[in-house]
């Protein structure tokens, strides 16, 4: 089949639309089941937690070496279609968290598994691809502000349904395109590779530094369009002008991803992670002090955070890849993914429990993750330079 890469990629995109639903339609939650930024927290941490267990249990139980990976990607999208369009019209907060959770098992067959669909059809080009798919995750994640920003008049139940639309599209996508030629099965899953792997100083480092960016990452996109209003309320009251800006901000990481896959070429992974994770930091550290600023001078900083973000998670990966014993590469990689998803919920939790309180000075909580990391990674850094 011609272009197998190209499907993937816009596969990748249309399942990961169903991540961040209730985050595109927070005023429409807060007015009809009058969900707090805290119930908001809850939402966004049922999918976080659904995937890591969805993940953890296709890795150890192997059956993602028993299924062909297409199959799973096509039953886990239009499974996750139909748990987010019952989250559609569910009775409220506590059904909505059940169908949330649901929709993060899913996830774990579409998104980590589009990175083994790549192996079978682009063998020796895993490192141009990842940058493209974990951009996909960026622009999927920022699809539901994209629909509530270009439809202001539509019920959110459609604006939930449209992620449903396109996941099911993309499971059909990759159902048709099939495995590739060059997918041959993984071993089994490899707890003695997994303590290895940690005892490697070089692994440790680029897992470490991964977590720091996941402490960050998923609760800056959880937060997005309250961080956005918040500085933009005394400029504007459109709501669409909220959710428009915010599917920018977080799709500004897609360039970034990609962009960071080149520029690795040249700096090496370790230079961009680093870069990227101490732009992030200072983002987090000066955001709150810029509400005085004029809008477009917001909006510009805004995507050059949104940019620099997401765009170490490729190059952590492949580091930990690289970093990782041979006969290990799978389980030590799923178990540093799981431990960082696993991070992501308590950011969520923290920072939405605060936000009454800091407003979006929740922002400076997120910088003891990026400063971490950066400490972590020193080794890597040092043995590049010298």
């Amino acid at each position: 089949m011609k272009h197998p890469l190209a499907i993937i990629v816009l596969a990748q995109f249309f399942g990961t639309s169903l991540w961040f639903t209730p985050n595109g339609v927070v005023e429409d939650l807060a007015g009809n089941w009058g969900i707090t930024v805290v119930e908001l927290g809850h939402l966004t941490g049922a999918v976080q937690l659904g995937f890591i267990i969805g993940t953890l249990s296709f890795a150890v139980s192997g059956l993602a070496d028993r299924w062909r990976a297409s199959r799973i990607f096509f039953t886990c999208a239009l499974a996750g279609a139909l748990a987010n369009a019952a989250f559609a019209f569910a009775g409220g907060l506590t059904e909505g968290l059940i169908w949330r959770f649901v929709t993060g098992i899913c996830l774990a067959g579409i998104y980590p598994i589009g990175m083994k669909l790549v192996v079978g059809w682009a063998p020796g080009r895993e490192g141009f691809a990842l940058g493209w798919l974990v951009g996909m995750l960026s622009l999927g994640t920022a699809f539901p502000h994209l629909v509530r920003g270009l439809s202001p008049g539509w019920d959110w139940q459609l604006v939930v349904l449209a992620s449903s639309v396109l996941a099911m599209t993309g499971g059909f996508l990759v159902g048709r395109l099939g495995d590739g030629p060059h997918l041959l099965s993984t071993s089994r899953f490899n707890w003695g590779g997994v303590l290895r792997a940690f005892r490697r100083p070089r692994f440790r480092a680029a897992a470490f530094g991964y977590f720091g960016h996941m402490w960050e990452l998923y609760a800056v996109w959880a937060l997005a369009p309250l961080l956005v209003a918040v500085m933009l309320g005394n400029k504007s009251a459109d709501s669409s002008l909220v959710s428009l800006i915010s599917f920018l901000f977080i799709g500004a990481g897609a360039v970034g991803c990609v962009l960071g896959g080149y520029l690795s070429r040249r700096f090496g992974s370790e230079t961009v992670a680093a870069t990227a994770l101490a732009t992030s930091g200072i983002a987090c550290l000066i955001w709150p002090w810029m509400g005085h600023l004029p809008a477009w001078l917001i909006i510009a900083f805004l995507l050059v955070w949104g940019l620099v973000v997401v765009a170490d998670s490729p190059q952590f990966s492949a580091l930990a890849a690289g970093a990782a014993p041979a006969d290990a590469v799978g389980s030590s990689l799923a178990i540093m993914n799981g431990a960082g998803f696993l991070i992501t919920v308590f950011a969520i939790e923290l920072t939405a429990g605060w936000w009454h309180q800091l407003g979006s000075g929740v922002t400076w909580l997120l910088v003891i993750g990026p400063f971490l990391g950066l400490v972590a990674m020193r080794s890597l850094l040092w043995k590049w330079a010298g």
